[in-house]
């Protein structure tokens, strides 16, 4: 009898702390909140288009190599060449063309069998009502591939905030003696 008395009193106790803890109010650490508290409603699919502009010759580049692996010139792929990047972004293929943001980033060559890179990038936006809103992506671009190459969108900022999606991206000029690029970009994104 006084064991079963034991197991309902302990049964009992833990009945009461568990729903103490549940109802405990959260610690200043981290809590729950609803989406509406942020002003979030339904999330909506926005495709994106866009031509980016990759230039790394003559007086102004707009992608310069900050780094280097001691073997990077001696690899067929320059695998260890690390490049910081302000690319303009534009609604044509054309440099004149009408600029809608910047591609701010780095890439690096990080495969030693083939020219492929790892792009850490943010879309920053300038015009329309994207003014001011970011899409960042993270990915895998194995440049010489001349058909579609994607790369995932991880996040964003602005209107973009809880963004996630993908970029299709391809090569529309490469000058071999410059390795200037113009790329066409067309973004697909969940957001809010």
């Amino acid at each position: 009898m006084a064991k079963k008395l034991f197991t309902f009193l302990s049964s009992l106790t833990l009945i009461f702390l568990f729903t103490y803890l549940a109802a405990a109010k959260p610690t200043g650490f981290s809590r729950t909140l609803s989406p509406s508290s942020l002003g979030l409603r339904k999330e909506k699919l926005t495709h994106l288009h866009f031509y980016f502009h990759d230039t790394v010759s003559g007086r102004k580049p707009t992608a310069v190599k900050v780094a280097e692996a001691l073997m990077t010139n001696t690899s067929s792929t320059g695998f260890g060449k690390v490049s910081v990047a302000d690319d303009p972004l534009t609604t044509g293929p054309e440099l004149g063309s009408k600029l809608v943001g910047k591609a701010q980033g780095i890439y690096a060559s990080a495969a030693q069998d083939e020219t492929a890179l790892l792009m850490v990038l943010n879309f920053e936006f300038t015009e329309g009502k994207y003014n001011g809103s970011y899409l960042s992506l993270l990915g895998r671009n194995p440049i010489t591939n001349t058909g579609l190459r994607e790369m995932p969108i991880v996040g964003g900022s602005g209107l973009f905030r809880f963004a996630r999606g993908f970029a299709q991206a391809k090569t529309y000029t490469f000058d071999l003696k410059t390795s200037d690029a113009v790329v066409e970009y067309n973004i697909y994104v969940l957001h809010y």
